[in-house]
């Protein structure tokens, strides 16, 4: 990896990206701080979705340069984001349900015990109760089955997974879609308390009442296009929408 002059743990540079005929990202530039939350909004088609999948190694863009931390990185499957520290939940959180939640929290990092290839179960249940102390997360067994949980438990679960990993970049996607009041306040809460911690943290959502109870910016996508960077603090909803329309002043 080269170095490059950035003081942002991440740099995107004029990502481009068609798929066929569609060009569906025309050149964007995105940089984001340690510890920022970015509300990355547009409407369906906007390019949202292409231009996260790009950073976290879902798909390969036509061009572009990406650097983590002004080290120069060429992310060309999910194997390599993750091992630069990037992490992505999707919306349907690719849980294991017949699993319990110290098990999800595990998977693919098993503990095991020392001589042998049998699951260390109770260091991993207490480590995970411990980690979901630690994010403020309730849940007061990890023994259940994920299937067991609420909603807002279950996407509890599907960030704190990805904060173990301990990332510098951590995607969400609509996480606080089909949510309950209080699960959608719980998930909030998280990524604050994921953000206070260092992590960068870039939440696509069309809720967009969300966005202005944790975001530090709101970046705008129209038609594969960069429109607008804009403070909440002196954003309206109204602005907002317009914005995410095109209608840029």
């Amino acid at each position: 990896m080269t170095t490059v002059e950035s003081s942002s743990r991440i740099s995107m540079r004029d990502i481009r990206k068609s798929f066929g005929p569609v060009s569906v990202l025309r050149g964007v530039n995105l940089e984001v701080a340690r510890g920022e939350v970015i509300g990355l909004v547009g409407d369906n088609g906007a390019g949202k979705s292409t231009l996260m999948k790009i950073l976290a190694g879902a798909v390969i863009p036509d061009a572009g340069e990406i650097a983590i931390d002004g080290e120069r990185a060429s992310i060309t499957e999910p194997k390599v984001a993750r091992q630069l520290g990037i992490e992505m939940v999707y919306q349907d959180l690719a849980l294991c349900n017949d699993l319990d939640v110290a098990a999800n929290l595990f998977l693919g990092r098993e503990h095991y015990h020392h001589g042998t290839r049998k699951l260390d179960h109770e260091r991993m249940r207490n480590e995970a109760q411990e980690h979901l102390r630690d994010l403020k997360v309730r849940i007061s067994d990890t023994r259940q089955e994920v299937s067991n949980l609420s909603g807002g438990q279950r996407q509890a679960v599907a960030l704190a997974r990805a904060a173990t990993f301990h990332p510098k970049i951590l995607v969400l996607d609509e996480p606080t879609a089909a949510l309950a009041a209080a699960e959608v306040a719980l998930i909030l809460a998280l990524i604050k308390e994921i953000s206070a911690q260092g992590v960068s943290v870039i939440l696509i959502t069309h809720r967009l009442q969300d966005l202005y109870e944790v975001a530090d910016r709101f970046v705008v996508l129209y038609e594969g296009v960069l429109v607008a960077d804009l403070p909440p603090k002196e954003t309206s909803m109204e602005q907002l929408i317009a914005a995410m329309m095109g209608q840029v002043a």
